[in-house]
């Protein structure tokens, strides 16, 4: 049976009536990606204010990889809401917080003794990271990535890259932030080849060293294993093989940012896993809390320890609702074999959109890992023009079809794909099947699925 399910057109009365509230009580500043109004969810799905039932390729932006309203983690969050829903746990602690702690130092890479803390957001625990990082080796400066995401706060805005809407107009950011390239292939930083390059812009690291800012003047290397709002790039197997050999090698801590890439989406548990790296520190949040709000900061005991007692913390980190769902996402993601599930979905779109770009000349790369998908869409394939303009139009049929989705890039101009991995097969090709009308409807190309949904 189809999940999508349109009742009204796209928006429908409700939805702009909600958006006509919203004009006037919103800030402008606080964008959104459709004009769709929510008024359920579960699993692989949402419906609207207007009963009109859509398939979620967006997941509240990677929160919810075990799915909307999963029945094990409200069961969770009901069992703690008849204890108590807040303390502090900077006041009275309590077993929750202290159970997610061991499950992360367990779970996470890197076989030696680690200590975490919770926070309430993605940004909080970059900026937290950055605080442990400097408190331990007494150094200030830290280097980031082009085309990285790292927050909204205004450390994690400085370690970002993306400029608008992200930075413009909020300068000045916070200093001793330097920036190198990421290994980003198919937009080659210094237009090198895979492999023949030897991967130059991960060793460049050594250089920016000597040329930029000294080694020992560095506290920190913060990267995504695979960027997220810069496009879901997997960088080269060797690149943060050679990042870490040569953070090591000067005493500066690597940092990866799991936020987006964590908690299965890869097909691993933790992207930076694909590359065989232990992180000194690791930050993650999104689908760690099942849809509540929830961040973490793990690493190395000796590192964790050195800000001293009251240096970390926040008033509603770690709050038990939240931690109850990790508790339970976690279980979850051990014992339903969701890893696996992640790299069916990841196969399975990988399989179907490379059959597209054949067939479409605006698909110009199609990557990603598990079930971390993206399409990068481009005027020419000769010249790799960004096409965002094309790339809002597909979005647009897509949600007026049945399909959310969300856009990522420094150009504007990548399709990514952020499902909850409890996605049917069924659902999946229900959902490829619009996008692929999409991109019929956008270039004037008929396929044989855009035939028979125009029959």
């Amino acid at each position: 049976m189809a999940v999508i399910q349109l009742k009204t057109s796209v928006p429908g009365p409700k939805s702009k009536a909600l958006a006509a509230r919203r004009d006037s009580a919103v800030p402008r500043g606080l964008s959104h990606a459709t004009p769709v109004y929510v008024a359920r969810a579960q699993d692989a799905w949402l419906e609207d204010v207007d009963g009109n039932r859509f398939l979620d390729f967006a997941g509240g932006i990677g929160c919810i990889n075990t799915g909307h309203r999963n029945a094990a983690v409200l069961s969770a969050i009901e069992s703690q809401l008849k204890n108590f829903l807040h303390t502090c746990a900077q006041v009275t602690p309590y077993e929750e917080y202290v159970r997610v702690a061991e499950r992360m130092n367990r779970i996470t890479p890197g076989n030696f003794a680690k200590k975490t803390i919770l926070l309430n957001t993605g940004a909080e625990a970059v900026e937290n990271a950055v605080k442990i990082a400097r408190a331990h080796t007494g150094r200030a400066g830290v280097i980031a990535f082009e085309d990285a995401f790292h927050g909204r706060t205004m450390l994690s805005l400085a370690l970002t890259s993306k400029t608008h809407p992200y930075k413009a107009g909020f300068a000045p950011f916070p200093s001793e932030i330097y920036r190198i390239p990421y290994g980003y292939c198919y937009r080659c930083s210094y237009s090198l080849k895979y492999p023949s390059c030897d991967v130059y812009c991960a060793r460049h690291l050594e250089d920016t060293f000597k040329r930029v800012v000294a080694s020992e003047d560095v506290a920190a290397v913060i990267a995504e294993p695979v960027l997220g709002e810069g496009g879901f790039v997997a960088p080269p197997p060797e690149f943060f093989r050679i990042i870490t050999e040569i953070c090591h090698k000067h005493g500066v801590l690597f940092i990866a940012d799991e936020v987006q890439s964590g908690f299965g989406r890869t097909g691993k548990m933790f992207a930076c896993e694909h590359y065989g790296v232990e992180p000194d520190l690791i930050v993650t949040a999104k689908s760690l809390g099942g849809g509540l709000p929830l961040a973490a900061v793990t690493g190395r005991a000796e590192i964790m320890d050195a800000p001293g007692p009251g240096g970390l913390g926040g008033t509603f980190a770690g709050n038990p609702l939240s931690c109850a769902a990790a508790n339970a996402v976690i279980d979850i993601l051990e014992k339903d074999n969701l890893l696996a599930r992640a790299n069916e979905i990841g196969q399975r779109f990988s399989a179907r959109a490379k059959t597209w770009q054949s067939q479409f000349n605006l698909i110009g790369e199609v990557r990603g890992l598990g079930a971390m998908q993206a399409l990068e869409l481009v005027k020419s394939r000769d010249t790799r023009e960004p096409a965002p303009e094309e790339t809002k139009k597909i979005t647009q049929y897509c949600y007026e079809h049945g399909l959310i989705t969300i856009t990522a890039g420094s150009y504007g101009n990548v399709i990514r794909v952020l499902v909850p991995l409890v996605i049917t097969d069924e659902q999946m090709d229900e959902a490829l099947g619009i996008l692929e009308q999409a991109f019929a409807s956008v270039t004037g190309l008929r396929t044989p699925v855009a035939e028979m949904a125009a029959n």
